[in-house]
Parts: structure tokens; C-alpha cells; sequence
């Protein structure tokens, strides 16, 4: 289990075309708010041809920002870069000059086990270039994993090769979107991705996997507007936390505040974390009633839980 806030503080990441020439002004006025993390992606949403275009634009937003913030500091949220190749993240590393000390990291799409050592060399070459964390969060979306024979083998072995960078990886990511793609499967607005079975039974295997020792965040929503899109957001939001995700892909400025309330912790739960965790370790009993006496509370049993709500309660707050 991860043992930093940091990895839970990701939260709504919102997605944004790296060629988005509004969107420096867009942080710079807190138009997005101050709870949310920034994704700029130089993959599916550049056209292939475009690509070099689409960088300037991006190193050029990054350099506002980072001016603007160094002359009125404003709400400044986690940025990383969505990159489609290992070779483009040394290139802008290089290239953001100073404004890579507001760059968290970059997004690694597809990972797979063709390109894992390939993306981690880069990660960490960038970590020499830069007298800073860079970190990395691959998303988990390739068509390999959908097969039943290899399923396994494919997940523990990118495991065993992020072990070589696992204090740099700030979330495993799962491409829901891209996984239902493969079955011709969309979900409507009333209806959670884990009641689809297929797609649910891969994401079971990367928690089980990956669950215990990082963060995995869940997958996108794409309703954003009309009818029942916030009630099934939540639905979907609560249906992920049951099932060990943290923080979700936004792909439109709604759905950031429904997250965030989302992910407040109740103050029941921080009361029991907060009693689990300052628990007198000479006591003769590891049991107790919590304090509303709705529940048990077991010292040994509900650590891992207890750390994890403190954690979430930091970075999202206390819903009372």
C-alpha cells in the first residue's frame, strides 16, 4: 500500500488536447476550479499529422502558466503529459526548459509489454535530466490483456517491470473506453462499467495485481449533461471505490466537483481510521466497538483501510 497522500491526490484528472491554445488561460483564471488534476494529451486527441504543430502549442502553454504563476500564484493542478511514443518524453523534457517544475509527469498510453522497458528508460533518464520527481502513470488499455491465456502472465510481468521505478508510478490507469471497444460495448448513462462483465473481470485482475501495493484509478465517464449523468456518475464513482479504484478520468469540466464530493470521506469512517490508527498497541485487545457502536473495528484487520481514509480525507476532505 502506498504510504504518501500524494498518490490519492490525483483525483478528477481532467483530459485536454495538447493543442488546446485556450487552456494556459483557462488554470491561469481558475476557471476549472482548484481540485483537479491536468492531462494534456498529444495522442488520440492530435491528429498524427499535426503532431510537432501540436507540441509548440503545448510547450508554449506550459511556459505561460508557469510565467503567470511565478508573477500571481493561483491554484496550480498536478499537469501531465499524455505522450504517444518513449522518445517524445525526452524530447520535452528537454524542451519545456524551466517550465518542467510544473510538470508532475507524463501518461503512458497502451502500456504493454512491447513498450514497458522502453517508457520506464525514458522515466528515468528524464528523472537524471531534471533536478525533480518526474513520475509516470501507464494505463492499462491494450487489446493483450483482453485474452484469458496470457492475461495474467502479461499483468504480474509490467508489474515486475515498474519494481524497477515504483516510488515514480502515481497511479496505474485503466482504459475503460478503449477495453469496451474491443467488444463493441457502451454503457448508457444508468448503467456502471462493472456490470459488464468482460470489461469488469480485467479490471478485478489489475486490482488484484496491482491493488496492493499502488494506486489504480478508475475509469473515464463520458456522460456529462442530460438526463440521470451525475446520478450515474456517482453510482459508477461508488461502484469503483467497492472495488479498490481511487480518482477518476474526467473528460469535461462537470463532472469535477461531483467526483471530489464523491470522494469525501464520511466522518463515521475518519472517526473509526483515526481510533484504528492511534490504537494502543499494549492494549489486550485488538477489537472494539466503534465509536457510533454500529460496527466492529479490528486493529490488524482494518489498518491498510484505516491509513488509506486518513489519506483520501487529506486530499478530498470530511463530507459531515
Amino acid at each position: 500500500m502506498k504510504n504518501n497522500v500524494l498518490y490519492y491526490s490525483v483525483g478528477a484528472l481532467l483530459y485536454c488536447p495538447g493543442n488546446k491554445e485556450s487552456v494556459a488561460d483557462s488554470i491561469i483564471s481558475g476557471r476549472f476550479g482548484s481540485k483537479f488534476s491536468l492531462a494534456l494529451c498529444l495522442e488520440d486527441t492530435i491528429n498524427d499529422d499535426y503532431v510537432s504543430e501540436a507540441e509548440h502549442v503545448l510547450i508554449a502553454s506550459l511556459n505561460k502558466i508557469f510565467t503567470q504563476y511565478q508573477i500571481n500564484p493561483f491554484y496550480l493542478p498536478k499537469i501531465f503529459v499524455r505522450v504517444r511514443n518513449p522518445e517524445q518524453i525526452r524530447r520535452l523534457t528537454k524542451a519545456f526548459g524551466k517550465s518542467i517544475e510544473i510538470v508532475t509527469g507524463f501518461i503512458i498510453p497502451k502500456f504493454n509489454s512491447d513498450n514497458a522497458q522502453n517508457y520506464i528508460n525514458e522515466i528515468i533518464r528524464a528523472n537524471e535530466l531534471v533536478s525533480k520527481y518526474i513520475y509516470m502513470m501507464p494505463i492499462y488499455e491494450n487489446p493483450s490483456i483482453i485474452d484469458l491465456r496470457n492475461r495474467i502472465d502479461i499483468l504480474y510481468s509490467l508489474k515486475y517491470s515498474l519494481s524497477q521505478i515504483e516510488d515514480r508510478v502515481l497511479n496505474i490507469r485503466v482504459g475503460g473506453n478503449d477495453l469496451c471497444h474491443m467488444f463493441g460495448f457502451r454503457r448508457h448513462s444508468n448503467e456502471s462499467i462493472h456490470r459488464i462483465k468482460p470489461i469488469s473481470n480485467i479490471f478485478s485482475d489489475i486490482i488484484t495485481v496491482y491493488g496492493s501495493d499502488y494506486v489504480v484509478s478508475g475509469p473515464v465517464w463520458e456522460y456529462y449533461a442530460g438526463n440521470n449523468w451525475e446520478k450515474g456518475l456517482v453510482q459508477e464513482i461508488q461502484d469503483d471505490k467497492l472495488c479498490g479504484f481511487t480518482g477518476k478520468t474526467v473528460i469535461h469540466p462537470n463532472q469535477i466537483p461531483v467526483i471530489n464530493k464523491s470522494y469525501q470521506i464520511s466522518r463515521n469512517d475518519f472517526n473509526d481510521a483515526q481510533a484504528i490508527l492511534n490504537w494502543n498497541k499494549n492494549s489486550n485487545a485488538f477489537v472494539s466497538g466503534s465509536e457510533t457502536k454500529e460496527r466492529m473495528n479490528e486493529y490488524k484487520t482494518h489498518i491498510n483501510w484505516a491509513q488509506q481514509t486518513v489519506y483520501l480525507a487529506e486530499a478530498f476532505g470530511i463530507a459531515d
